[in-house]
């Protein structure tokens, strides 16, 4: 087949048997293809790694920079439903046309090579996703790190300004056992000279020894920037800079004050360049959207999607869900990954559920649904907590939907397959049968 012709979902077939290992950490193979390419950017470059909140600080700074009139570029991973997600040109996502084009560019400049280079389907993709970006019209570039930091394929583009948002255990097989190992994979996004934001309010020493090591411009949570607020609102203060009487943003939870913190933090250390307004501030973070991030859905019963994968984002919607108004039964839709933390997600959660969903998810690397009960049984839940297995998030959905009082709550989580199965039909709004009968 000629290269040209390819779909978009013909192309990822491909790049899903192209390389032996979906995961092969290394920048030189990804390079060599973008230096081929001619790709690099003109504009300022935003590089945002962290174990959590990295989507919805990507969010809230394109959000921020729309408002102020930029037009941006944003590249996030994974997606929820389709793969276009991935990537938005001021605002708006990428046609599966035009993505296919440029997996065929990326494929001339992989093949023209003397010596062919193989890439994962996450490096082939952030090459087509950069070749994009490159050919719009561009005020800014925002990449999300997929994995990691130094040796992430986003990181072959040096970050105007770098941004950590969290560091904490996860990837453990990959990125080191301990937040000293992690961070310091975080901090090789940083770059001398250029502005580096950690929001992790207890960073990781290696995080502080790397931005000194190399020359990068600390701003640092808690010593160059704050926040402090109320019920009704909130402030920033930063260097030579102040927001006060903000309204909280549009995305739920209290970590997204952290979160939201780093944006105005990485904002003020490029405003010479990327000047906003404090309007566009106000107005950005009040209308930003992100699925699957503490997202509550009204209705009866309500239902909550969260993308929450590893012990801390657990803890955090465990938070999240002991402020909310309370609902006399928690349904919980859960299915994960094998290699993730279990025992400390489900100690976490488990005070909150009454009635357990567990759900196989279509990846070969998520544990099944029998195996997530096995789990459950063997931590020894509470007496009168009910548990079902299911072969999909939509069926476990429908089982927890039968079973709920308008009253109660439904939770799901533990994955973007997890909460991307419940949204592949469209954002659901719950009515229970007592409701219908």
């Amino acid at each position: 087949m000629h290269t040209e012709s390819r779909t978009l979902s013909e192309w990822l077939a491909y790049c899903e048997h192209l390389h032996p290992k979906s995961i092969d950490m290394g920048l030189e193979r990804v390079r060599a293809v973008a230096q081929s390419m001619g790709i690099g950017f003109d504009c300022p470059v935003f590089t945002v790694a962290g174990t959590n909140g990295k989507g919805s600080t990507c969010a809230m700074l394109e959000s921020i920079l729309l408002q102020a009139g930029y037009r941006t570029g944003v590249y996030t991973s994974p997606h929820l439903v389709h793969f276009e997600e991935r990537l938005r040109l001021s605002g708006d996502t990428v046609s599966g046309e035009e993505w296919a084009g440029a997996f065929a560019r990326v494929e001339a400049a992989r093949v023209l090579r003397d010596d062919e280079v193989t890439l994962t389907y996450f490096e082939f993709s952030t090459l087509a996703a950069l070749d994009l970006m490159r050919r719009a019209p561009l005020d800014a570039v925002i990449l999300e790190v997929g994995l990691g930091g130094r040796l992430d394929a986003v990181n072959i583009v040096d970050a105007d300004c770098a941004i950590i948002t969290s560091v904490d255990l996860d990837h453990m097989e990959l990125l080191g056992s301990d937040r000293e190992s992690i961070g310091f994979e975080k901090a090789g996004i940083m770059r001398t000279g250029c502005p580096v934001v950690v929001s992790d309010p207890m960073p990781p020493q290696s995080v502080l020894d790397h931005a000194l090591e190399v020359g990068a411009e600390l701003w640092r949570f808690g010593t160059d920037f704050n926040f402090s607020g109320d019920k009704q609102q909130w402030g920033w203060a930063g260097r030579g800079r102040r927001y006060s009487g903000l309204a909280y943003p549009a995305l739920r939870g209290a970590n997204q004050l952290l979160n939201a913190s780093g944006v105005l933090a990485a904002l003020s250390a490029l405003r010479e360049r990327l000047p906003v307004t404090a309007q566009a501030v106000r107005n950005g973070l009040a209308m930003v959207e992100l699925p699957g991030r503490f997202q509550v859905l009204a209705g009866q019963p309500s239902l909550v999607l969260d993308v929450a994968h590893n012990p801390h984002a657990v803890a955090a919607l465990a938070a999240n869900l002991d402020a909310m108004a309370y609902a006399p039964t928690t349904h919980a839709v859960f299915g994960a990954m094998a290699d993730k933390d279990l025992a400390p997600m489900l100690a976490r959660m488990g005070p909150l559920v009454e009635r357990w969903y567990f759900t196989d998810l279509p990846t070969p690397r998520a544990a099944s649904g029998a195996q997530l009960h096995a789990r459950w049984q063997a931590s020894v839940p509470r007496k009168g907590v009910s548990a079902s297995v299911h072969t999909d998030p939509q069926l476990a959905l429908d089982a927890a939907i039968a079973a709920a009082d308008p009253a109660d709550r439904i939770v799901v989580f533990g994955s973007f397959f997890t909460v991307g199965g419940v949204l592949a039909h469209g954002t659901p709004r719950l009515q229970a049968k007592h409701l219908n009968s």
